[in-house]
């Protein structure tokens, strides 16, 4: 089994597949701070995640065939996670190629959703349905932590530059600024959900574990909300923009 799917995955439609994955997470994130930008300074009515961020291209059709590469580029990114996964390494590093296998089809999966109906829906009735129980909040307070948990590995990893151990050859300067800075702003927003979902849990409040809507609409509504947001819009958009530095000189 490990010998096939480190077949599978040294296959160039699935490295390549790997690398516009990486390009969909970049589209996807200047989307993201697109909306971002859009919550700060309008009427702050859009939903500030990844389905709001599609969203913004599925009103149009040239906007829907983008939706359809990038939905190819996440599943076939999620089948070499896979592959990793199976294929070799430490348990350490399989379980964090099997935990990326499952973001990007999550995201595979909220794509087909706004595709095919116009909205990705949200994470809100999930949460809703576990906060009703004792077990289910402690579940969701648990979840906060871990997501605020991995707000930090992002941070650390932001700052230290260790996300270039990702990358197989050396990128530009360009592509290790806006590493540094996406990982950091993405963590920071990271942070901002997972304590979201500790006070929901610790409150027994659902509209406030509803995920990264949730997180930029209460950061809206701080002093200097607006001033905030356009800094984590900032995050977003230069992590998308080592999305397209990830996906030429990521290892795969």
């Amino acid at each position: 089994m490990q010998q096939a799917a480190s077949r599978a995955g040294d296959h160039p439609l699935v490295e390549r597949g790997a690398r516009l994955g990486y390009a969909a997470s970049g589209v996807l994130h200047l989307l993201l701070a697109w909306v971002t930008v859009q919550l700060a300074w309008t009427s702050g009515g859009e939903q500030a995640d990844q389905s709001g961020a599609m969203q913004q291209l599925a009103d149009n059709g040239l906007g829907k065939a983008l939706l359809w590469v990038l939905l190819v580029g996440f599943v076939l990114l999620a089948l070499w996670q896979v592959t990793e996964a199976v294929a070799w390494g430490e348990v350490k590093d399989r379980a964090k190629s099997a935990a990326k296998a499952g973001v990007y089809a999550v995201l595979a999966w909220t794509t087909v959703s706004v595709l095919t109906s116009g909205s990705g829906g949200g994470s809100g009735g999930a949460t809703s349905g576990l906060m009703s129980s004792g077990l289910g909040r402690v579940a969701v307070g648990v979840a906060g932590l871990v997501v605020v948990g991995v707000g930090v590995y992002h941070v650390v990893k932001g700052w230290t530059e260790k996300f270039l151990e990702d990358l197989e050859s050396r990128p530009g300067t360009w592509v290790r600024r806006a590493g540094r800075v996406g990982y950091i702003g993405k963590g920071g927003a990271l942070g901002v959900v997972g304590v979201l979902l500790v006070v929901a849990a610790v409150q027994a409040d659902p509209e406030k574990a509803e995920g990264l809507d949730a997180a930029l609409h209460a950061l809206a509504g701080l002093p200097f909300g607006p001033v905030l947001l356009t800094l984590v819009a900032l995050g977003f958009a230069a992590y998308g923009v080592y999305g397209f530095g990830r996906a030429r000189h990521a290892k795969v």
